[in-house]
C-alpha cells in the first residue's frame, strides 16, 4: 500500500507515500479510500488530515500507470475526491512542495487545505494537450477566482503557494504555514480547531460567475486561441472553466468529462503525452542501473572559448558549478568572456537576471592560457574545431594533465568518439557530450557512448546533464551520431528538391508549414552552411557513391555561408535574422538544372514534406537496427528538442506511426521511381519494411 494511515490523539493522519512524487496511482488511491473508513469508523478521530510523505503532497497522475486501465480503475480519481467530500469528519489537506494536476484536485476536495510557503501549485494537464479531469476546471475558479483560475488552466504553469495567498478573496488556502518545518503542528493544531464547525464546508458549494460574463470569455477566447495554434486543449479549457459559470456544479463536471475524453484522442495529445513519457525515459540506460555509483563532479574545464565553448561554459555558471575556461591566446579569451558578459547582462538588463546573481556566476568562471591549470578539474569538455587532428591534439594533452578519474568529453557533432577516445591511455573515461547551439538555450544533450566509455561515466554524466537542464539522449558511435545522421537526409532531399524544381523559399515554407522551427535551408544559413560543406569535402572518398545535389556545394564556393556572412540561400540585414529571398541564388539554381538537362516541375507542399520526413524517418530506422539509438522515443526526444521538430506532432517516429508504417513504406516506393532520386536510399529499412508488413509501430 501507498497510502499510510496514523492517529495523533484525536486527529487521523493519511499520508501518501509513493516516490517520487506521491503518484495518484491505484495503489495509493486504494490506501486514501481505506483510510478514511478507518477514520469514519473510530469514534475517537474528530478530523482526518491528508499529507504527502518527502517531497511532495502529490504531484498527480502515477505516470506509470499512465494510459494503462489501472489509471480509471476504482476508485478512480474522482472516486476518492467524492470519498473526501461526503465525509462526516472534516478533511484537511496539509499541503506541501509540490500539489499538482490530480494532486491539487484532491486538495480541492478537502473540506480544508492548510499549505506550507514555497509549494508550488499546478494544473499542468494542458502540457499533454488535456484539461483537468477530475473537476479542476469546476473547483479552482470556486476558490480563486475565474480569471487567476483559468490563467492557471490554460498556462498549466505552477505559482507558489504564498502568491496565491496573497490574490484577494481567494479560498484555496485557509492557512499558510510559518514554515514547511512548521506545517505538520499546524495541521494538526488546525484541524482539532475546526473538529466541531458544521456544516463541513465545501468547494462545489462555493459561487462561480465572472461579472463580465460572455463579454470576458470571448476576450478569452480571443487570446488564447492567438497563443494556441495547433493545440486545441488551451481553447477548451476555456470552454469547461465557462461551463462552471454558467450551471450546476453537476453540469459542468459532466461537460469537463466530456471534453477531456475527446482530448485524450486527439494525435496532439498523443504526440504530447508520447514526449512526456519519453523525455523521462531516455534518462534511463538499459544496462546501467539506476544504483550505479556517481563520480563527484564539483569543477569542470572547458577547451575553446568561442561560441560552442562559452554557451557550454554558462550552462554549468547557471548551475553553480566553478568552470575553468582555456584557450590557446588571449585575445581569445577576451572575446569568449565578453561574449558571456554581454548574454548575462542581456537577461540582467530584461529583468531575466538579478545583478547579484549575475556578479555570482561570473565569480565562478575563470580563465587560462596553460592546460596544466585544469589538472584539479573533475570533468573536462572540448569544443574546439571539428578536425579529427585537431581533437588529437587536444586530447593528448588532456591525457597527460587531467587527474584519474576525470572525465574526458569531447562536444565533436560528427566525429568518432571511440578514436578520440583511443588518443588517450584511459578510453574508459572519455564520452562524447554533443551540446547544440546555442549551447546556453538548447535543451537537447546527445551523450555519445564510446565502445570503452565506462558504465559510471554513463550514469555521471546523465545526472550532470540534468543538473545543467538538458534533457539527454544516449547515441551509439557512428557518423553524425543520431540527429546529425539523420540531418543529412533531410538536408539531401532538400537538394533534390530544388533540383527537382522548387526554390529554397517554397521548401522552408512547406516545412515550416508543417510546424519545423524553420525550413531546411534557413537552417543551414543559421547553422553555417560551410560546416555541412566541411563534412561533404571529409566523406568526398568514403562516400563518393552517394548521390548528392551540387547547389549547396556551389553555394559555398561563392562564401554564402548563411547569417555570420549575411548572405547564404538567403540575405540577412546587419543585425536581423530575416531571410529575405536572393534573385542571384534562385538563378544559380535556375542555371544548374539547365547544365544537367533537368526539366522543372511543380512539386506540391505534400511531396515536400514526405520527402522530408520520411527521409528522417527511414534513416532513424536504420539507426534503430543498428543499436545507434535504444529506442524510437529517443530518437523523437532528438528531434523535438534539437532539431526543432514539431511537439504537437511528436516527433518523426510517432508521426510515422500516426500516418501509418505502411502508407510511408508505399510513399517511398513511389520516390524510388524518381529518376533525380536517390533510389537506393528509398529502400525501407529492414526494421521498417518489417513493422510495415506485421501492421505494427515504432513506439
Amino acid at each position: 500500500m501507498t497510502a499510510h494511515y496514523q492517529v495523533h490523539g484525536d486527529i487521523a493522519v493519511i499520508t501518501l507515500d509513493n516516490p517520487p512524487v506521491n503518484g495518484l496511482g491505484l495503489s495509493t488511491r486504494q490506501g486514501i479510500a481505506q483510510g478514511m473508513e478507518q477514520a469514519l469508523a473510530d469514534a475517537a478521530v474528530v478530523a482526518i488530515v491528508l499529507t504527502g510523505a518527502g517531497k511532495a503532497f502529490s504531484g498527480g497522475a502515477d505516470i506509470r500507470e499512465f494510459g494503462s486501465p489501472k489509471a480509471m480503475q476504482e476508485p478512480n480519481l474522482n472516486s476518492v475526491i467524492q470519498v473526501l467530500e461526503k465525509s462526516t469528519k472534516p478533511v484537511v489537506a496539509a499541503i506541501h512542495s509540490v500539489a499538482m494536476g490530480g494532486g491539487l484536485e484532491l486538495a480541492l476536495g478537502c473540506h480544508y487545505r492548510v499549505a506550507a510557503p514555497g509549494a508550488s501549485i499546478a494544473l499542468p494537464e494542458v502540457k499533454l494537450g488535456l484539461l483537468p479531469g477530475a473537476g479542476g476546471t469546476q473547483r479552482l475558479p470556486r476558490v480563486l477566482g475565474v480569471e487567476p483560475a483559468l490563467n492557471m488552466i490554460v498556462s498549466g504553469e505552477a505559482i507558489k503557494s504564498e502568491m496565491l495567498a496573497m490574490l484577494p478573496g481567494q479560498k484555496l488556502f485557509d492557512k499558510i504555514s510559518a514554515s514547511p518545518a512548521t506545517l505538520a503542528d499546524e495541521v494538526l493544531a488546525f484541524a482539532r480547531s475546526v473538529a466541531a464547525i458544521r456544516p463541513l464546508p465545501l468547494v462545489r458549494n462555493l459561487p462561480c460567475k465572472h461579472p463580465l460574463g460572455d463579454a470576458y470569455f470571448q476576450f478569452a477566447r480571443n487570446m488564447v486561441g492567438g497563443m494556441s495554434k495547433n493545440y486545441p486543449a488551451p481553447l477548451k479549457c476555456v470552454d469547461a472553466v465557462e461551463a462552471a459559470t454558467k450551471g450546476k456544479f453537476e453540469a459542468g463536471m459532466a461537460k469537463e468529462r466530456e471534453i477531456f475524453i475527446n482530448l485524450m484522442w486527439t494525435s496532439e495529445s498523443r504526440a504530447l503525452r508520447h514526449l512526456f513519457l519519453g523525455e523521462r525515459a531516455a534518462s534511463k540506460i538499459p544496462d546501467v542501473p539506476a544504483d550505479t555509483p556517481l563520480r563527484d563532479i564539483k569543477s569542470v574545464a572547458i577547451i575553446g572559448a568561442g561560441t560552442m565553448g562559452g554557451g557550454i561554459a554558462m550552462n554549468f555558471l547557471n548551475a553553480g558549478v566553478p568552470v575553468k575556461m582555456l584557450e590557446m591566446k588571449q585575445e581569445a579569451l577576451d572575446r569568449g568572456l565578453a561574449t558571456i558578459r554581454g548574454n548575462y547582462e542581456a537577461q540582467v538588463k530584461k529583468g531575466k537576471l538579478k545583478q547579484a546573481k549575475y556578479d555570482e556566476r561570473m565569480a565562478l568562471l575563470s580563465t587560462t592560457l596553460s592546460y596544466d591549470d585544469l589538472s584539479g578539474t573533475d570533468m573536462v569538455i572540448e569544443a574546439v574545431f571539428e578536425e579529427i587532428g585537431v581533437k588529437e591534439a587536444v586530447f593528448k594533452e588532456l591525457d597527460r594533465v587531467m587527474k584519474p578519474g576525470a572525465i574526458l568529453a569531447s562536444n565533436t557533432s560528427t566525429l568518432d568518439v571511440n578514436k578520440i577516445a583511443s588518443f588517450t591511455k584511459r578510453p574508459q573515461d572519455v564520452v562524447g557530450l554533443h551540446f547544440f547551439s546555442p549551447a546556453n538555450v538548447m535543451k537537447l544533450l546527445e551523450v555519445v557512448r564510446g565502445e570503452k566509455t565506462a558504465k559510471d561515466v554513463m550514469a555521471t554524466v546523465m545526472a550532470v546533464a540534468k543538473k545543467i537542464r538538458k534533457t539527454a539522449v544516449v547515441s551509439g558511435v557512428c557518423d553524425g551520431f543520431i540527429g546529425n545522421r539523420m540531418i543529412e537526409q533531410y538536408g539531401r532531399q532538400g537538394g533534390f528538391l530544388l533540383d527537382e524544381g522548387c526554390t529554397p523559399e517554397q521548401v522552408d515554407k512547406a516545412m515550416e508549414k508543417f510546424g519545423m522551427a524553420m525550413g531546411p535551408f534557413r537552417m543551414g544559413d543559421l547553422a553555417g552552411n560551410d560546416i555541412g560543406w566541411a563534412i561533404r569535402k571529409r566523406r568526398a572518398t568514403e562516400r563518393a557513391n552517394m548521390k548528392y545535389s551540387k547547389t549547396a556545394d556551389l553555394l559555398c564556393e561563392k562564401g554564402r555561408f548563411g547569417q555570420k556572412t549575411g548572405a547564404g540561400w538567403y540575405d540577412y540585414k546587419p543585425g536581423k535574422r530575416d531571410a529575405i529571398p536572393n534573385a542571384e541564388v534562385v538563378k544559380m539554381i535556375e542555371d544548374y538544372r539547365a547544365a544537367q538537362g533537368i526539366t522543372p516541375r511543380k512539386i506540391s507542399d505534400e511531396e515536400i514534406v514526405q520527402r522530408l520526413v520520411f527521409a528522417l524517418v527511414n534513416e532513424a530506422a536504420h539507426i534503430l537496427e543498428e543499436g545507434i539509438a535504444n529506442k524510437a522515443s529517443d530518437i523523437d526526444i532528438c528531434y523535438i528538442f534539437g532539431y526543432g521538430f514539431p511537439p504537437y506532432r511528436g516527433g518523426p517516429m510517432l508521426y510515422a506511426d500516426e500516418v501509418g508504417l505502411f502508407n510511408v513504406v508505399q510513399a517511398m516506393h513511389r520516390f524510388a521511381q524518381n529518376p533525380l532520386d536517390d533510389a537506393e536510399f528509398w529502400k525501407p529499412a529492414p526494421l521498417l519494411a518489417k513493422l510495415a508488413a506485421e501492421g505494427k509501430t515504432f513506439n
